[in-house]
């Protein structure tokens, strides 16, 4: 199959990007995980960054969030004309960089509510709790509840809630859909769209590639560490030989 390979891959570097990554490398140990990535999303965008297990795209989404020592990486991260790369992980959290990791992280022994304050101790403040628990009228009801003893999707509305009360210009998703039933999945993609209307850049990672690439405007596949494709999020659902190749679908 004659694939697309890293297609548009100048993209980064001549298009005006409200959040873009170039020239990323991510090393972890003797291993070469993340190799000369480079891609952009405009603000407002959803971009589905896809591929097979192992294709980088957990380390891919780490290097963006500055989560890792800098001397394991290498390259340029913008946000809004500012350099993430020259930043540590709560100075780009401070940018407007918010993070769901695939564990959710919700922190034990406290209530719903005081995980959501917690985030909102330091400024920049986002969004108020009251707006927060119009989005997940879920959260309001449980406001009272430990986090931990939520549902998985509650959880992962919570963790979602908890990344929108800071003032955060971009989301990064890490697998926000696993373990979750269709319905919660359904419920979860209303979410974000409504976090798109809002202006809000989301980078979501995920497994359930239809289900991302139906949410998103655009897709980036990894493949071993690089960019294979790089396109709309319509080539990849009408391309059966690309999705084959990459994504096993």
């Amino acid at each position: 199959m004659n694939a697309p390979l890293a297609q548009n891959a100048n993209h980064a570097a001549t298009a005006p990007a409200f959040f873009s990554a170039w020239n990323i490398e991510a090393y972890y140990g003797e291993s070469y995980i993340v190799q000369d990535i480079s891609f952009s999303v405009h603000e407002g965008e959803i971009l589905a960054l896809l591929g097979r297990n192992g294709a980088g795209k957990t380390s891919t989404l780490r290097a963006l969030a500055r989560l890792d020592s800098p001397s394991l990486m290498r390259g340029e991260v913008w946000l809004d004309h500012q350099p993430l790369h020259l930043m540590a992980a709560h100075e780009a959290a401070q940018a407007g960089v918010g993070l769901v990791p695939e564990d959710r992280r919700i922190i034990s022994g406290l209530t719903v509510e005081e995980n959501l304050k917690l985030a909102q101790i330091a400024p920049p403040i986002g969004w108020s709790l009251d707006r927060l628990y119009d989005l997940f009228p879920r959260l309001g009801e449980r406001r009272k509840q430990e986090g931990v003893t939520l549902s998985g999707g509650e959880q992962q509305m919570l963790a979602i809630a908890r990344a929108l009360a800071r003032d955060i210009k971009v989301l990064l998703l890490d697998e926000p859909y696993e373990g979750l039933a269709p319905v919660i999945v359904q419920e979860i993609e209303k979410t974000l769209n409504i976090i798109k209307q809002q202006g809000i850049t989301t980078v979501i990672v995920e497994q359930n590639a239809i289900a991302a690439l139906n949410l998103a405007d655009r897709a980036v596949i990894l493949d071993t560490g690089r960019v294979a494709f790089d396109g709309t999020a319509e080539d990849v659902l009408n391309n059966d030989e690309l999705r084959a190749e990459y994504l096993a679908i």
